[in-house]
């Protein structure tokens, strides 16, 4: 008589979609939003789409967190336990100690059956055993004064990436860009009053994920370019608000990544079809393109200003990563700025908090060009009142955006949205 497989009880389509994408993005370099948004979760119901998605970005978000207080109760806490089963302890903690809603025996013995699931059943028990520890430990307290690493480790993020915030922009503004990185982005709903029926559309980006506020100083940097170029377009959100704003502007949207540029491509071709769209590096654009009048310079980058909506660089980001992207970042800038027209006006932006990226590329640029290239930095005041005068800042001074006449958002301080810097460059 032939043994039967063994059966295991029945696990949820949230945890089981939630747990396929927490593995993936683990072991892969593939990103949370485009898996909670890819075909693995349309064929959920709406509440485990909300369920999954709440489980994928709440674990991210309090990793680093969740593994220390589990850490200590492991009969090893030295040794890297398999994928996962780190993974299905994460989302078991994550319920147990974040969700109230849901029942300790279903976030208990639904993290045993993804174990059992996933072909690590001799880790059943211990996962069992772990979680049911964690149900009856106190909460740890909170101390009157705690140290930067105490509060990392809180907070849940690297105690490096903390050190260096403390150092450039003090603790109280520190504590208060880790606080907000852990809580769900806002999506827009700052600035629907100020924003005007046309503006809101889907399509456009919203205000406080950053990205708009950039585009919009970029358009408002020059009054009337004739040919704009967004070097680093994807996925094309700027480059709406720049056809948005100089819509009799010959407009070029280019982007290295075939794939993003595609997808590009195709939601320009709904809401911007004026768009003329070109698969192209930076730094290699063909010197048939010529000159323009007014560049959006939006670099790839670390992206330490958008925790809140991409966790998982906290995991994936390490101190060496810094120099290798400001060492392409600064090539592609001083390949834009060769391009900048006489009278133009170039935006060089990114959606990181580090030095590294944004002043000291500027910087360093600046300082190898020749004399005779006639191109300076300026001060975003001017766009920025601009912006101000319209509505379109509310509730927000332009000075409380403003570091050395740089724009400076950090997210929870003085800003309720992602962390951007941009620096504008003019050719006379």
């Amino acid at each position: 008589m032939q043994n039967s497989a063994p059966s295991h009880a029945p696990i949820s389509p949230a945890r089981s979609a939630a747990f396929a994408i927490l593995d993936r993005v683990a072991t892969t370099s593939a990103h949370s939003d485009d898996l909670l948004h890819g075909p693995g979760m349309s064929a959920l119901s709406q509440a485990d789409r909300n369920l999954a998605t709440t489980l994928v970005l709440g674990v991210l978000r309090w990793q680093i967190a969740l593994d220390a207080r589990m850490q200590p109760l492991l009969q090893r806490p030295d040794l890297a336990l398999p994928t996962p089963v780190a993974t299905a302890l994460r989302m078991g903690a994550f319920q147990l100690l974040h969700l109230d809603r849901i029942p300790a025996h279903a976030a208990l013995s639904e993290s045993v059956e993804l174990v059992r699931a996933a072909g690590h059943g001799h880790a059943a028990g211990m996962v069992n055993a772990i979680l049911r520890k964690l149900t009856r430990q106190d909460p740890p307290s909170q101390k009157l004064y705690e140290t930067t690493a105490a509060f990392a480790e809180r907070l849940a993020h690297p105690t490096w990436l903390v050190e260096r915030w403390v150092r450039n922009y003090g603790r109280t503004d520190t504590l208060g860009i880790c606080a907000y990185d852990q809580h769900e982005p806002l999506h827009g709903t700052l600035f629907a009053a100020q924003e005007s029926t046309e503006d809101a559309t889907p399509a456009l980006p919203h205000l406080d994920d950053g990205s708009r506020l950039v585009a919009e100083l970029a358009a408002a940097s020059h009054p009337t370019p004739h040919r704009i170029w967004d070097c680093c377009a994807a996925p094309g959100g700027k480059t709406l608000i720049l056809a948005r704003r100089h819509a009799a502007s010959e407009l070029l949207a280019s982007d290295a990544n075939p794939r993003r540029l595609q997808a590009l491509a195709a939601r320009l071709h709904t809401d911007a079809p004026n768009v003329r769209t070109l698969e192209a590096d930076a730094t290699q654009l063909p010197e048939a393109e010529g000159l323009f009048d007014l560049i959006l310079c939006d670099v790839p980058c670390s992206g330490t200003g958008t925790l809140g909506r991409n966790p998982e660089i906290k995991q994936r980001l390490q101190p060496s990563d810094l120099a290798r992207q400001a060492t392409r970042q600064r090539e592609i800038l001083s390949a834009a700025l060769s391009r900048l027209a006489p009278g133009g006006s170039l935006i060089y932006s990114t959606c990181s908090l580090e030095p590294e990226e944004n002043e000291n590329v500027v910087a360093d640029v600046l300082a190898s060009l020749p004399p005779a290239s006639g191109i300076a930095t300026a001060s975003l005041e001017p766009a920025l009142l601009k912006l101000s005068e319209t509505g379109i800042l509310a509730p927000y001074a332009p000075t409380t955006l403003l570091r050395n006449g740089c724009l400076r958002t950090l997210p929870g301080v003085a800003f309720q949205g992602d962390g951007f810097f941009a620096a504008l460059f003019q050719r006379t």
